[in-house]
């Protein structure tokens, strides 16, 4: 039987998310009122969903769309998304990921974990967090977006 249950799983997912906000770079990126956590969430949603509109995002994700449009913003200027003015209806605007990986998009993608993590484990042990480092890279490889899709039933 398993030591960790449901309740366990999300608080050690929510954890994770934490510190992988803290281990985003953002230096030089200026002042947002969106988190890193909304621009995330928001590209992953453009992602899986191409040329969707700011409306269709925040009805998907639950984020307000006041908070998507700033999330689309800060990405567009990233050079991670590009826009482009819906054919059928040219008051909206339709968010696509680019096809070229930004500067910024390479930068964050190549930045280590390791000084978050040893913050969140509270130790400096360099041995310990080589460890704790192969353990996520182990649960990175076998859960990845796809497993979601998994756990979805067919529509």
């Amino acid at each position: 039987m398993s030591l960790v249950n449901g309740v366990e799983l999300f608080l050690l997912g929510r954890t994770l998310m934490k510190i992988g906000e803290d281990a985003i770079p953002t230096e030089g990126v200026g002042e947002y009122a969106t988190s890193v956590r909304t621009v995330i969430i928001v590209r992953l949603d453009i992602a899986e969903h191409p040329d969707s509109s700011v409306g269709e995002i925040a009805a998907r994700t639950g984020l307000p769309q006041s908070r998507v449009s700033e999330a689309v913003a800060r990405l567009r200027t990233a050079g991670v998304v590009e826009t482009t003015t819906d054919p059928k209806d040219r008051r909206r605007m339709l968010v696509r990921q680019s096809p070229e990986i930004s500067a910024r998009a390479a930068q964050i993608a190549s930045s280590p974990i390791e000084n978050a993590l040893a913050a969140a484990l509270g130790t400096r042990d360099t041995e310990q967090v080589a460890r704790v480092v192969e353990l996520l890279e182990a649960l990175a490889r076998h859960l990845t977006p796809e497993a979601l899709a998994r756990m979805r039933p067919p529509r």
